[in-house]
């Protein structure tokens, strides 16, 4: 008989029979036991299929993968630590030395910044397209053209783009194409379904749903591209947590219900801002009026919880005494989760003055529309 001490070290793996939970278990993980000498040494040959360290996934990992596989109507999905990794990942993929890679004027701050500072040090070049050019991107290829990045809605001015005409251009020219779908999920449109490469989203906002993880997620229905994605994001060091992957699949079930709700109240709060002395322009595709709703009605199946609008007192005193006087819209940076917030950000040039987002949450909508009233009549 060996000692307690000894005993104590052997994992407690045993599953009894029966407990068939609702819930995904939770499996923490660095090494991982082969049976044999020769499972060991060609253990990286089951490093996307199986299990080889933990970094490489745990059956909580693939289960939130594979949950996000079949959101975006089938591929492959790897899990990486922010929305921005997601970003990083597959430009590290895709892009060498020498590459060009295009950006449209409303991409996400951080992916640019991240394109024009880490990846043009390594040789990477890229240029700045008008994000409604449409067909005439063609015009923006170059003949090491590799990449093109797309947004829709872009989530601070919320001005959208057309993805099947951008992603027939560049498939045209052997051109991959990458979308930053966080705004829509793929509940609101389904991007490979489009024809995009790869779908990357932050499921820090509408995945998680509640403002207490932070992850992101690259989809895709190319198997060659996803075996090197995950080999990337190991070179990467890449790792997500077996606790946030759990967040995040608790979150999925709610999604639909979250998402649909949080964009009935949008709707009501967007048409009431449209109409209101105070407001100098509303942001948000899926009201009718709005510049990109022609765009929005024809690719998007479901709207969220995100708009932004300027106030006709442009100036950050005003701004600060409105933001002030809210009570249910808390003053924060991120969006996606079931509470309301407002963010401030100066309008991208060559737009001047300052830009206010909402992010509409689960609260009911007559309070927040109260909310709103209340503030705005500070204004005048």
């Amino acid at each position: 008989m060996t000692d307690i001490s000894t005993r104590l070290v052997k994992p407690a793996s045993d599953i009894p029979d029966g407990f068939a939970s609702l819930s995904q278990g939770v499996f923490h993980a660095s090494t991982i036991v082969f049976p044999d000498v020769a499972s060991f040494l060609h253990r990286q040959a089951q490093a996307h299929t199986g299990y080889s360290y933990g970094q490489n996934g745990t059956p909580t990992h693939y289960a939130l993968a594979n949950k996000l596989s079949e959101l975006e109507g089938g591929g492959h999905t790897v899990l990486v630590p922010t929305g921005l990794a997601a970003a990083v990942l597959v430009n590290s993929m895709l892009l060498v030395a020498g590459d060009h890679v295009l950006l449209p004027d409303s991409i996400y701050g951080p992916t640019l910044e991240t394109t024009k500072t880490l990846f043009a040090k390594w040789g990477v070049r890229h240029s700045i397209y008008p994000n409604d050019i449409g067909a005439g991107i063609a015009a923006f290829f170059e003949h090491n053209t590799k990449l093109v990045w797309t947004e829709s809605p872009a989530s601070n001015s919320m001005e959208m783009q057309d993805i099947p005409t951008i992603v027939a251009a560049a498939h045209a020219h052997q051109i991959k194409v990458v979308m930053d779908n966080t705004w829509a999920t793929a509940l609101g449109f389904r991007a490979l379904d489009a024809g995009v490469d790869f779908s990357i989203q932050a499921l820090t906002k509408y995945v998680g749903g509640h403002s207490d993880l932070l992850m992101g997620a690259v989809s895709t229905r190319d198997e060659a591209a996803y075996h090197a994605l995950r080999d990337t994001a190991e070179l990467l060091g890449y790792y997500v947590a077996p606790d946030e992957c759990f967040l995040a699949l608790r979150g999925l079930p709610t999604l639909a219900l979250r998402l649909e709700r949080q964009y009935a109240s949008a709707l009501r709060i967007a048409a009431f801002l449209q109409s209101h002395a105070a407001i100098a322009q509303l942001n948000y595709p899926p009201l009718p009026g709005d510049t990109y709703h022609h765009l929005w009605k024809r690719d998007f199946k479901l709207g969220n919880g995100l708009l932004s609008f300027s106030l006709k007192q442009d100036n950050l005193p005003a701004i600060e005494k409105f933001v002030a006087a809210l009570q249910l819209f808390t003053l924060g940076n991120s969006w996606g989760g079931v509470h309301s917030l407002i963010a401030v950000a100066p309008q991208r040039a060559p737009k001047t003055g300052w830009l206010l987002r909402l992010h509409v949450g689960v609260e009911h909508v007559d309070d927040l529309l109260a909310d709103l009233e209340r503030a705005l009549a500070t204004l005048d």
